[in-house]
């Protein structure tokens, strides 16, 4: 049997709000008490975690006062250091508190897209204390319950400027630091700016300093809309734009369910890993996902050493995959170029347009190929099966 023991080369990393989370719906209450972060910290350690990502209000209460925060920081620390433990990524909590209910850089009042800079600017200082390379921006409540309220462009807009003024207070305080935008259609607002990665893909180069900023796709957020997860992720690895990742599972179209990852659809998670794994992205594996309402802390454990074993698995199942003399060969067989029409590919000319337009080709032969998906899915199904 494999060894499937998560290592700090596979930077899988978990939140404090994910190991954290106390089990609270909007139908009940808590079913589990709140640990602290340091304690959330030793727990990450037991199972074998390589970091931990926070908002600045999981690790310090938005109301602690200056001596209350420096106890929780120097605990934090300890705790780091005695784990391990490493702090790649930090965010900003900018939709829990009722100042919040209308958004924060979008707001329709300038008092709260006021205090929403100046709680980042705070918080980005926070995690790059803890040495954070990666901040990513949840805009939870940028968006809409009634188009009677905003303006899109206006909202587009005030989004931009602070993006822009973060960016440059960054560069003003010679932060290594990049940030990572992440979308959500809906939830908790009725609907949600930016809603998909693609989106923040054109948002991103409306910016200033477009080179400074990324995306963060979440699987369950493109989930509910209904959008093929992996797709999205190699459109922003494509553009260069993939700085973070954060993994989980979800059924479509359904409330952000944040399930353990390849909890629902492991097909659709076996591609995302053997993509990942495939182009050679190094940064973290983020694990954006809690346990099941039913769990104590110990569910909690089981929960966070599923997500990366799960991965292991996967990523064992797609080196299996690009082994497999079958699949290769039908891939090969799939995917067969005579070199016939090379000529008509590359840089536009007049010439190869000329010829390209006086080719003859033969419709119905081509037609009538067939392409062998179904057994190269059934293959593919085997494998993950384990009958391979």
């Amino acid at each position: 049997m494999s060894d499937y023991t998560p290592k700090p080369e596979h930077k899988f990393t978990f939140g404090l709000w994910t190991v954290g989370n106390i089990g609270r719906d909007p139908f009940g209450g808590p079913v589990r008490d709140p640990k602290s972060p340091a304690d959330l910290v030793r727990l990450l350690g037991e199972v074998g975690a390589y970091g931990v990502n926070f908002h600045d209000n999981d690790l310090i209460p938005i109301d602690a006062t200056p001596a209350e925060a420096d106890a929780i920081k120097k605990e934090f620390r300890k705790a780091l250091d005695e784990t391990g433990i490493v702090v790649p990524m930090a965010t900003t909590n900018l939709f829990g508190d009722p100042i919040f209910k209308d958004g924060a850089f979008t707001s329709n009042d300038p008092k709260v897209r006021a205090y929403a800079l100046q709680k980042t600017m705070n918080a980005i200082d926070l995690g790059v204390e803890f040495g954070a390379k990666i901040y990513v921006f949840w805009g939870g409540r940028e968006g809409t319950e009634t188009d009677s309220s905003k303006n899109p462009i206006d909202a587009i807009k005030r989004n931009r400027d602070a993006m822009n003024f973060l960016c440059e207070y960054v560069r003003d305080q010679k932060y290594d630091l990049k940030f990572a935008l992440e979308a959500k259609p809906n939830e908790p607002r009725s609907d949600i700016f930016n809603p998909t990665t693609g989106h923040m893909l054109a948002f991103i180069e409306t910016l200033d300093y477009p080179e400074m900023v990324g995306v963060n796709p979440e699987v369950a957020h493109e989930h509910m809309a209904g959008i093929n997860f992996m797709h999205g992720v190699a459109q922003a690895w494509d553009a260069g734009k993939l700085f973070h990742i954060d993994l989980n599972d979800q059924y479509p179209g359904r409330y952000d369910q944040d399930f353990r990852f390849g909890a629902r659809d492991i097909k659709a998670a076996f591609y995302l890993v053997k993509f990942l794994e495939d182009v050679g992205y190094d940064g973290s594996r983020h694990f954006d996902a809690h346990a099941y309402r039913t769990e104590d802390y110990e569910g909690v454990k089981d929960f966070a050493r599923g997500c990366m074993r799960t991965y292991l698995v996967l990523k064992e199942k797609a080196a299996r995959f690009n082994a497999d003399s079958e699949i290769q060969s039908l891939l090969k067989e799939i995917n067969a170029d005579d070199g016939s029409m090379s000529g008509y590919f590359g840089k536009y000319t007049p010439e190869k347009a000329k010829s390209l337009k006086a080719h003859a080709f033969d419709r119905p032969a081509i037609g009538a190929r067939g392409l062998q998906y179904e057994r190269l899915d059934q293959l593919t199904v085997e494998l993950l099966l384990g009958v391979r």
